[in-house]
């Protein structure tokens, strides 16, 4: 069955880095489009960051320019890499197989002072 783990969530200190990982199986990883999402306390789930089994990426605007998403198809592995973090990213960040609406469990972030 389809399963995504991901990890790396923890607190940072505004302007700090994190990095989270996402073990994928269960799919044909390296032909799969993969996802971040994020959910903030009495918000809606939103899209942060996509990358196609290419490598093409896309972000929202709130993070482009500080958060880079990446893949290792030889580790079915998908990555997000945030810099310059802000009190606002504050959140639960989901690992998703794009677009067919499987998710991971979630990682805390906490930024703040």
């Amino acid at each position: 069955q389809v399963q995504l783990v991901e990890s790396g969530g923890g607190w940072v200190q505004p302007g700090g880095s994190l990095r989270l990982s996402c073990a994928a199986s269960g799919f044909t990883f390296s032909i799969s489009s993969m996802a971040w999402y994020r959910q903030a306390p009495d918000k809606q789930r939103e899209l942060v960051a996509t990358i196609s089994s290419g490598g093409t990426t896309t972000y929202d605007s709130s993070v482009k320019g500080r958060f880079t998403i990446s893949r290792d198809n030889a580790k079915n592995t998908v990555y997000l890499q945030m810099n310059s973090l802000k009190p606002d990213d504050t959140a639960v960040y989901y690992c998703s197989w794009y677009r067919n609406y499987y998710w991971g469990q979630g990682t805390q972030v906490t930024v703040s002072s």
